[in-house]
């Protein structure tokens, strides 16, 4: 989620920022109250029912239809791997003038890499790797700030709310909230519900609060930033930001390869439970790391549409399709299911 879309922002203008001043925040509100509800009982149903990959936790959660999550999780898997090639390739051309081939090449490498590594590997990555993303971001914040507080302050004080915020809202929500299921591994770590359920809430704050500092830095060039491709790296440009621009750019790259790594990781996390249930025991890191280059290969063609394209039909349409396959049961069955058995699993006083 901070990867492919804060690291472009082009998500941010289309589900927030274009809905005017006070909508996008209204948007933002709505879609951290969705995310913390559903991490929340995501993690806490894996840590319940120990289903830490997302075939076993949809078994547990569809029963026999556990099968149209996969459908569509690999269709979203896809998609986001063409968003993070079609942005990696604008940046390496526009910035570094470097050929979209030799960039792939490198994002197979070091993706080939991670995945043959595994799961302990991937997970230090990434937290690393996000927290110079922060770095980045704060310097960048910082920046747009100073020099444009008073464009900011006063397209705020119009307060423009464009109808739709909070549909827009919800699809930023579930669209993201649609990858959670490859992540599950790190819910082997929670030991209690307590631990579970603070981790879900306090994620999503993790996850939001930068979208915030987008949205009121893009007010500093609104409305023109919305019709920009990678408004982060324009917004920059246009600035005079050039030192910036060049550690972000290294940023961004590095971020598209964290992000496609970790979604890797959970389709490698879905094929092991598999191999281990039917062979007795998991792939290797030679078999990840093909198939994680397979996945990037097949997944770039979809970059050719561009990625404005990719994000306003491809991931609204996803969106809804998540919503009643795995958010609805979750938050209506999946909850009950733990109570019951929470219940059930409780002696009677004598």
């Amino acid at each position: 989620m901070i990867g492919g879309g804060y690291g472009t922002g082009r998500e941010i203008v289309e589900y927030f920022t274009s809905y005017g001043s006070l909508g996008g925040l209204t948007g933002i509100a709505m879609s951290f109250v969705m995310m913390a509800a559903v991490l929340a009982a995501s993690f806490e149903f894996s840590r319940y029912f120990a289903v830490f990959d997302y075939r076993n936790f949809f078994k547990t959660l569809l029963g026999k239809g556990w099968f149209l999550f996969e459908i569509l999780i690999v269709l979203q898997f896809l998609l986001i791997l063409g968003v993070l090639a079609s942005a990696a390739g604008n940046i390496l051309r526009d910035h570094f003038g470097i050929p979209y081939g030799v960039g792939l090449v490198v994002m197979l490498v070091t993706v080939g890499l991670l995945t043959y590594y595994g799961r302990d590997f991937i997970a230090k990555v990434l937290t690393l790797w996000s927290l110079f993303l922060y770095i980045v971001f704060i310097a960048i914040f910082y920046a747009v700030f100073t020099t444009s507080w008073s464009e900011i302050s006063a397209e705020m004080a119009v307060l423009e709310v464009s109808p739709g915020w909070w549909q827009s809202g919800l699809k930023y929500a579930m669209y993201n909230l649609a990858v959670l299921p490859l992540l599950l591994f790190v819910a082997r770590n929670f030991k209690t519900r307590k631990e579970a359920v603070c981790s879900g809430i306090v994620a999503s704050a993790i996850a939001i609060v930068p979208a915030c500092f987008f949205h009121l830095a893009f007010m500093a060039s609104y409305p023109a930033i919305v019709a920009q491709p990678i408004p982060v790296y324009w917004m920059m440009s246009e600035s005079g930001m050039s030192v910036l621009v060049i550690i972000y750019s290294i940023m961004l790259f590095g971020t598209f390869i964290e992000t496609g790594a970790g979604m890797l990781q959970g389709i490698n996390e879905r094929l092991d439970a598999y191999m281990i249930e039917k062979r007795g025991v998991p792939l290797g890191g030679k078999q990840h790391a093909l198939l994680s280059v397979l996945a990037i290969l097949l997944s770039s063609g979809l970059s050719l549409w561009g990625i404005s394209s990719l994000i306003a039909k491809g991931y609204g349409t996803m969106a809804w399709g998540f919503l009643f396959v795995y958010i609805v049961p979750l938050l209506t069955f999946g909850i009950y299911r733990m109570y019951a058995n929470a219940k059930a699993s409780t002696p009677d006083p004598a």
